[in-house]
């Protein structure tokens, strides 16, 4: 029997890699709908390689080129998430959220309710909006599934019995700057910062993982899916990148999970077993076994890491603050306004003002806190009033 299956964010990265594998497996699939807010040629490729019914492009004025350029009369295009009651007579067996940013929130509340299964791969919506996600999850019974690299192996790693993890150790390649002496990090040219030794990401993600901000996100999104309070989570270098995740579970079993550093491997794991055969990968790298090199974080050099001290253990509107305002000084970095030290700098002097630090105490109750604080953040960055 066909899978009904959506793909929100399908010209993305991710999505792109999910297309990759499901245009080998045609038969057994029927895909439902293809999203993305503006590449829509890509996506009417991608819609005529795998048949698509339906697809999403939400900016509106890519939308009234795609109708114009679409030449597939049996291809309904919508516009905006609103029409899904349209799109699904039934519930899709499984969807990929891969929409980048905070403009993912939305899109994956509304689709819950349309899904058996959801893997995720939006970090921000699991960080700002995980207790708003996690109620949609509930309401409509649908199955999650995370698929970052390090929270798919938690996830492998403890069968979705959360209650038995006594510990988790995320592990950080250190990114291209691990081995810089610190005195040269106020010198750091962005071509430097995107030189990723391991993983070929965007800029945005590259930047996050030169100042371990992604590893902090990361372990907000571990607190957030498992249930785990910071105390319980931490943080060790490991540059390899061959180990993804360390569980130590409440009976003293220990748990590492190891895979190559190529995206497709959690990826198409998160799939029903209807679209498993082997898939090619590297063989096991004892070298790397008998040498994980696993070491602890200089936070002096990594202050970003010191975030994790400050964090609240329940779900807050801070988590917002602390996205949106590293999101902007990223860019002003990315354009030479600021330094790669500024980055830190900066941000813990904005979220530590009385403006902003009051949201430690405050939970978010719908969407519209989060996407109202996020812009008044960022508006604030951009004005320079802050």
């Amino acid at each position: 029997m066909k899978k009904n299956i959506a793909i929100l964010g399908s010209t993305g990265s991710i999505g792109k890699k999910l297309i990759k594998i499901f245009a080998k497996k045609k038969n057994n699939i029927n895909i439902i709908l293809l999203t993305s807010n503006k590449n829509y040629i890509l996506l009417l490729k991608q819609a005529k390689l795998l048949d698509a019914k339906n697809i999403i492009i939400t900016d509106k004025k890519k939308y009234e080129i795609c109708l114009k350029k679409n030449k597939n009369k049996k291809l309904k295009i919508f516009n905006s998430f609103k029409d899904l009651n349209k799109i699904f007579k039934n519930r899709a067996d499984y969807t990929m959220g891969a929409i980048s940013g905070l403009e993912g929130l939305l899109p994956t509340m509304q689709i819950i309710k349309y899904t058996k299964k959801i893997a995720l791969a939006n970090k921000e919506s699991i960080i700002c909006g995980w207790n708003l996600i996690q109620k949609e999850l509930s309401r409509y019974k649908t199955k999650f599934i995370p698929v970052d690299s390090e929270h798919f192996s938690i996830w492998y790693a403890s069968n979705n019995d959360f209650a038995n993890i006594d510990k988790i150790i995320l592990t950080a390649s250190g990114g291209p700057l691990y081995k810089l002496p610190i005195k040269k990090f106020k010198q750091v040219k962005v071509s430097q910062a995107l030189n990723h030794p391991n993983w070929r990401m965007g800029k945005k993600i590259s930047i996050d993982s030169a100042t371990m901000m992604n590893k902090v996100f990361e372990i907000i999104e571990a607190k957030n899916i498992f249930g785990i309070k910071y105390n319980k989570l931490s943080i060790l270098a490991h540059p390899a990148s061959y180990i993804h995740a360390i569980v130590k579970f409440k009976t003293g079993l220990i748990k590492l999970v190891a895979h190559d550093t190529d995206m497709k491997i959690p990826i198409y794991n998160t799939l029903d077993d209807v679209f498993k055969k082997k898939i090619n990968t590297k063989s096991i790298e004892i070298e790397k076994l008998n040498n994980l090199d696993l070491q602890k974080i200089n936070k002096n050099k990594f202050p970003m890491t010191k975030l994790l001290k400050i964090l609240p253990n329940k779900s807050s509107l801070f988590e917002t603050v602390i996205v949106s305002v590293n999101d902007e000084l990223v860019n002003l970095f990315l354009k030479n306004k600021i330094k790669f030290t500024d980055i830190s700098k900066k941000l813990f002097r904005i979220i530590n003002s009385k403006e902003f630090s009051k949201y430690k105490r405050i939970s978010p109750k719908n969407i519209r806190q989060i996407i109202e604080l996020n812009n008044y953040v960022r508006l604030k960055i951009n004005s320079k009033s802050i």
